[in-house]
């Protein structure tokens, strides 16, 4: 079993910690509130005072944190990550963030004699806290191989996709699908209510219908009634939209679904749902059909 260190506590990264612990590995966590990270501390991980502090006592280190700029302040200065790696240590980042900034930080990595992945999940609460993720991986390959039993202690399949930054960019491409698929089933839902079909049957029907991805099939049913924790909220979602759309330009991608699907995001926002879970889209497409939830 490895030493491995967490930073970074929130929904998902918490149940990441949650499985290691449960494989048998040693963890020592961060998290910048910390009485929210106590459950783990019960449940075995070693508390920390600080990303360099974990860094320093694992040999083997995470992040998974909100963004960009969370990511640098977990990582850079005196009591950043960056302070506590040396040789031989690897470096895991989770978050889905810049792929060029997720580059330059491997290049700080390399810097201290370490090696970093970037390895963020596909996949929601309920797949993680039934062992289903997949983790994209970008980096070194043979650092992936040796850290793919770590990845399969926490989801069930763990894909090498390139070299660092590449796991995050195919992250981003995966989650602009998420939120257009819920626009476009959202849009199905409140065409076949209007016309008289039960919003709970039109639910029903998509979802066990060709169009029932795994997305729709877990994430459909919120249109009945949301969760009373989001799983991924409009800040989140549109973060990663905004991402997407600033790869779009840079590579010269037309992205106009995820356009119109960002603005609805924006919407959300703008009507104080932006800690909603981003298949708040439905109540905000409703409001404009004159529906109510």
């Amino acid at each position: 079993m490895a030493r491995l260190g967490f930073v970074g506590l929130g929904v998902m990264g918490s149940r990441v910690v949650k499985r290691l612990l449960a494989a048998g590995h040693t963890v020592t966590g961060y998290n910048r509130t910390r009485a929210k990270a106590q459950w783990l501390v019960d449940a075995g991980m070693t508390p920390a005072g600080s990303p360099r502090a974990v860094a320093e006592a694992a040999d083997i280190t995470f992040t998974m944190v909100t963004n960009t700029s969370a990511l640098r302040s977990v990582m850079e200065g005196p009591a950043g990550m960056l302070a506590g790696i040396s040789a031989g240590k690897i470096h895991v980042d989770m978050s889905t963030v810049s792929p060029s900034v997720s580059r330059e930080l491997a290049q700080q990595v390399a810097t201290k004699g370490g090696q970093m992945l970037d390895a963020p999940v596909s996949g929601s609460v309920v797949t993680l806290e039934e062992g289903k993720l997949t983790f994209m991986v970008g980096g070194e390959r043979s650092v992936f191989e040796t850290l793919k039993p770590i990845f399969l202690d926490v989801g069930a399949r763990a894909i090498y996709v390139g070299g660092n930054g590449l796991a995050v960019s195919m992250k981003i491409a995966t989650n602009l699908s998420l939120a257009v698929q819920m626009l476009a089933f959202s849009e199905g839902v409140l065409l076949a209510e209007k016309s008289g079909i039960a919003r709970d049957v039109a639910v029903d029907v998509l979802v066990n219908s060709v169009i029932g991805s795994p997305m729709v099939k877990y994430r459909g049913p919120f249109v009945l009634g949301m969760p009373d924790e989001a799983w991924f909220d409009c800040n989140m979602m549109q973060k990663d939209m905004n991402l997407a759309l600033e790869m779009g330009r840079e590579l010269g991608v037309p992205l106009p679904t995820t356009a119109v699907t960002n603005e609805l995001l924006t919407a959300a926002r703008g009507m104080g749902w932006e800690g909603q879970d981003f298949a708040v889209v439905f109540d905000v497409l409703a409001r404009l059909s004159g529906v109510e939830r």
